[in-house]
């Protein structure tokens, strides 16, 4: 039986209303759900709903598996390859840009994080998606110790080579010891989340 105009408008209201409550309590709200694996995972599947193809030829990170070789350039020179320069170690992977309030927020909790990992705990290493003399601003004010390494955003940035097609910021990955991506998060952690979270491999 052939569905009627109205039930077609209904529907497409529906899932238009579903898609815009996701959307709305990931930008506007630390709500419990988005803090668990299963709401992370929803999220995710939202956002990547309907996101631009990356280009064919884009090696691309997946859940569960190898991470793909990363090469970025390290503020103050040199390079940084992800995941072999810290192989045999987890890595924490953030993607933030000094403009973004969330990613500011955050930075403390991260090199709190850092700070208490030592030489063979998590390594924690930020991307930042931004112009390489408003982050040597940024930190100016918010020092890190962790690496820090730049890129700029378009669609074959290192957040979208990390699994993240929208580019939504903050935006955080976690390696395990032989390579394979374990976890994703959009959005902020509060403080003391990001123990818990790196800890759950």
């Amino acid at each position: 039986m052939a569905m009627s105009s109205t039930a077609k408008v209904l529907l497409v209201a529906a899932v238009a209303g579903v898609f815009g409550a996701v959307i709305g309590i990931a930008l506007n709200s630390p709500a419990p759900l988005l803090r668990t694996e299963i709401g992370q995972r929803v999220l995710q599947g939202v956002l990547a709903a309907g996101a631009p193809e990356p280009p064919a030829d884009l090696a691309v990170a997946r859940r569960g598996q190898a991470l793909p070789a990363l090469s970025l350039p390290r503020l103050g020179g040199g390079d940084l390859t992800l995941p072999d320069d810290y192989a045999g170690r987890p890595i924490l992977v953030n993607l933030w840009a000094s403009w973004c309030g969330p990613c500011i927020q955050e930075m403390p909790e991260l090199e709190r994080f850092a700070a208490s990992q030592g030489e063979a705990g998590t390594q924690v290493v930020g991307i930042a998606l931004d112009e390489e003399a408003a982050v040597r601003e940024f930190l100016g004010r918010v020092p890190v110790s962790y690496p820090i390494v730049l890129d700029q955003a378009g669609p074959a940035d290192a957040g979208v080579r990390l699994g993240n097609p929208r580019g939504v910021l903050p935006y955080t990955v976690l390696v395990g010891t032989d390579g394979r991506l374990l976890k994703q998060k959009i959005g902020p952690f509060e403080h003391g989340e990001i123990d818990q979270w790196a800890d759950a491999r």
